[in-house]
């Protein structure tokens, strides 16, 4: 059995004091930190197999092809996916998202529509903006009720002009669940994609893509214990071999002449050019990393952290807090303000108290336009946190309340 308490020892970084403090690091959302073995696995990497993958015959390329591709298994086993061929890397959770749109523009015509909910982030937002302005589709936006998604308004919106319906797994500000294989169910009732933005749902959830139906989902790696700068757009081998190749160059070419060219199979055909081979390969190591934890033991800990802290939080006077008032179905992630005070300076002082935060708008403005604010503070816990980072937390506020406002 996994002792969560001691698990920041595996976290090289976490072992420090800021401020003269204990470092308690409470930014997850933004970035996690990353375990030891992904950074020697990294190192390795770069010591030992340094080479460009697919086409070089020599040792080093060969090794280094085998650990790229080995590494895309590793992740179409992580969600459920039936073949590594639906498995293509990325930048990150926004190129991810930003290719399914360009998908999109070959789909959408005048008439047809695209829903999205008022909770996203920016990446899941803009290049649907994009999407309906240059095919002039329009763009839907499904509310909030109860600090939750409003699935009546989701169910008044859907119609058969629907093509693409394009939502967040886990709010990054919120922190509410939404129940993404009903929504996947209903959506495919009126022949609609269904694209889901993970990246704040696949670190944390067991997440089965053929479980929740869904025919895209983006994440990245950076959020779940792996190196920044590699992703995964997972799509369904039937879509993704209709859909044409979003960049162009070497790598992703079968042959090439003068005035033409034609493209490798999936899911080669979408990687232009070198790939982040240290970046997958690291991913992998991140997914081994969870997997021993088991992500069920991590959802469960963090489950308890949320039923911990949520109630602590509610009962500060002068604390706005945003998403479910209930603990389940929300995620580790606390979005508050305190009364009189800009989130900025909150943050500011929680650092000097060694609590690593986040401040602003969280890349959701038209969510924190929607609730009326124009900024918040975040907490955001994962697997490495603890109980004791609760307390921490709650006592760093009250502090701060007491030192700005002279009153508990």
């Amino acid at each position: 059995m996994i002792d969560f308490n001691g698990l920041r020892q595996d976290f090289p970084i976490l072992n420090q004091r800021v401020n003269d403090e204990s470092l308690v690091y409470l930014d997850s959302a933004a970035t996690s930190q990353k375990p030891q073995v992904v950074i020697d696995r990294l190192s390795h990497y770069y010591q030992w197999d340094n080479a460009n993958v697919h086409r070089g015959v020599h040792t080093l390329a060969e090794r280094a092809t085998r650990k790229y591709e080995a590494s895309r298994q590793r992740v179409a086993d992580f969600i459920g996916a039936k073949s590594s061929k639906e498995v293509l890397f990325t930048r990150g959770t926004t190129t991810a998202l930003n290719w399914v749109a360009q998908f999109a523009k070959t789909v959408l015509q005048p008439g047809d529509n695209v829903i999205i909910s008022i909770m996203e982030h920016h990446s899941n937002i803009i290049p649907w903006q994009e999407a309906c302005r240059q095919t002039g589709a329009e763009l839907r936006y499904i509310y909030l009720k109860d600090d939750a998604l409003d699935l009546a308004d989701l169910n008044n919106k859907l119609t058969e002009q629907t093509k693409f319906v394009s939502l967040t797994h886990v709010s990054n500000v919120l922190g509410c669940v939404n129940p993404i294989k009903d929504i996947a169910a209903l959506a495919h009732k009126f022949g609609a994609y269904v694209v889901v933005d993970g990246a704040q749902s696949v670190p944390h959830l067991a997440v089965d893509v053929q479980d929740i139906n869904c025919d895209f989902l983006a994440f990245s790696g950076h959020k779940m214990l792996g190196p920044t700068g590699i992703g995964v757009l997972y799509g369904k081998e039937a879509i993704l071999e209709k859909m044409p190749p979003i960049e162009f160059g070497g790598e992703m070419i079968d042959f090439v002449g003068e005035q033409e060219a034609s493209w490798k199979a999936l899911p080669w055909k979408f990687e232009a050019g070198t790939p982040n081979i240290s970046g997958a390969i690291g991913l992998a190591e991140a997914i081994s990393y969870l997997d021993h934890l088991g992500m069920s033991a991590i959802q469960k800990h963090e489950q308890e952290l949320v039923d911990y802290l949520l109630p602590q939080l509610k009962a500060i006077d002068g604390l706005e807090l945003y998403g479910p008032n209930n603990s389940q179905g929300r995620a580790a992630v606390f979005s508050f303000n305190l009364k009189g005070l800009h989130p900025h300076d909150v943050a500011t002082a929680l650092d000097y108290q060694g609590i690593a935060v986040r401040a602003g708008h969280h890349c959701a403005q038209p969510l924190l336009h929607y609730l009326g604010i124009e900024s918040a503070v975040r907490a955001s816990l994962y697997c490495y946190n603890t109980k004791e980072d609760c307390d921490k937390l709650i006592q760093a506020i009250r502090a701060t309340k007491e030192f700005f406002n002279g009153t508990f």
